[in-house]
């Protein structure tokens, strides 16, 4: 089982846990421990992973930090742990902050099983920083934040590679929030940066706010312009199939359509995209094809409508659902919050893939 496999196998258990986690004690059992497993640390093994850390420098007495990682004999990563769906407010990382300048650690982590929070020292030597260089939400998984992550396993940490990365993550992390943050709620700096350059007369009160719309309106044309552009390159350079009609047995009853009253949405595309990265190593990725209908926009192994693999049901922005299938092609249909929600059906959707070519060899 590779790295993101294991990632994901815990984030399936999260949902079903956490409501019966009453304590931070069974949060870092259930949760934490597993976690720190995956990425390769030995959890029964304290010279290693060193429970209930104690410093012999000028801590507060009886203060301890949840586990401390150690790798070469040297403490390389410090956890502080809270309760399943804790606060993680840094307010509340007392003794994460203190143990991280009395130890040789570079790298603290704030967790409450689900979240996961990785601090390090940009800012001032062996003071650790205010802000993570690193998120990890375990019920949000993405290929981006795994491949970030996995520099902190215990087969890759190099601890120089390693703050040279934070680095970068950190402040472009902070990037995207302030674009996030202007992007919903533009700041008057904001607009009238904009309105300056295009905009030459007095900027009165009535025209702010005119700007302050159209800063809105342009900052989000332009980025489904961008992610429009990549979807279609992303078309052209795989030679994606073009959308077809259903036949006639997978349309709903009583409804007809034409071919040209169809169109694929760039959610229905991304989505698909989705699904063909999860089967990339199963599976010739030319095999998997897309077919769009009024009702949903289905994922097929070999262009055959007897091997789906998945359903994307996107026709509402309000209420996005997957389509799943087991071996006996029976579908079960589970909402999603987003499309990254499509990573935590993968076993599922490998699975059918697995039957489809279990029954071709037969």
């Amino acid at each position: 089982m590779d790295f993101i496999e294991q990632l994901q196998q815990l984030a399936k258990r999260i949902p079903a846990l956490c409501e019966h986690l009453q304590t931070e004690e069974a949060t870092k059992n259930a949760l934490i421990m597993p976690f720190i497993a995956a990425l390769g640390y030995d959890v029964f093994n304290p010279l290693e992973v060193i429970p209930e850390f104690t410093s012999d420098f000028g801590i507060k007495k009886g203060e301890k930090v949840d586990y401390a990682i150690k790798k070469n004999d040297q403490i390389i990563m410090l956890f502080e742990c809270k309760h399943c769906g804790g606060d993680l407010s840094v307010n509340h990382a007392g003794q994460l902050y203190r143990y991280f300048g009395v130890t040789e650690a570079r790298v603290g982590v704030l967790t409450n099983g689900i979240t996961y929070r990785f601090f390090t020292d940009l800012e001032s030597p062996n003071v650790m920083d205010s802000k993570p260089f690193l998120e990890v939400n375990m019920l949000d998984l993405n290929e981006a934040v795994v491949t970030e992550l996995k520099k902190l396993t215990k087969p890759a940490f190099n601890i120089d590679e390693l703050m040279s990365a934070a680095g970068e993550l950190k402040y472009t992390r902070e990037i995207k929030r302030i674009l996030s943050d202007q992007l919903a709620d533009p700041s008057d700096e904001f607009v009238r940066f904009f309105a300056s350059r295009v905009y030459s007369g007095v900027l009165t009160e009535k025209r702010r706010e005119m700007f302050d719309q159209l800063a809105k309106s342009a900052f989000s044309q332009f980025i489904n312009e961008r992610v429009n552009d990549r979807l279609k390159s992303a078309i052209v350079g795989e030679s994606a199939p073009p959308t077809a009609t259903a036949p006639v047995n997978e349309q709903e009853p009583g409804q007809s359509r034409r071919e040209s009253s169809v169109e694929t949405t760039s959610d229905e595309l991304e989505g698909y995209y989705i699904v063909k990265s999860l089967l990339r190593k199963s599976v010739d990725p030319d095999r998997i094809v897309y077919r769009d209908t009024q009702s949903y926009c289905g994922v097929l192994l070999d262009d055959n409508n007897r091997k789906p693999l998945a359903r994307l049901y996107f026709n509402s922005e309000t209420n996005m659902q997957i389509g799943i299938f087991d071996s006996e092609r029976k579908e079960k249909r589970v909402h999603l919050t987003g499309l990254n929600d499509i990573y935590k059906y993968a076993e599922e959707i490998g699975q059918v893939l697995a039957f489809y070519e279990r029954e071709n060899a037969s």
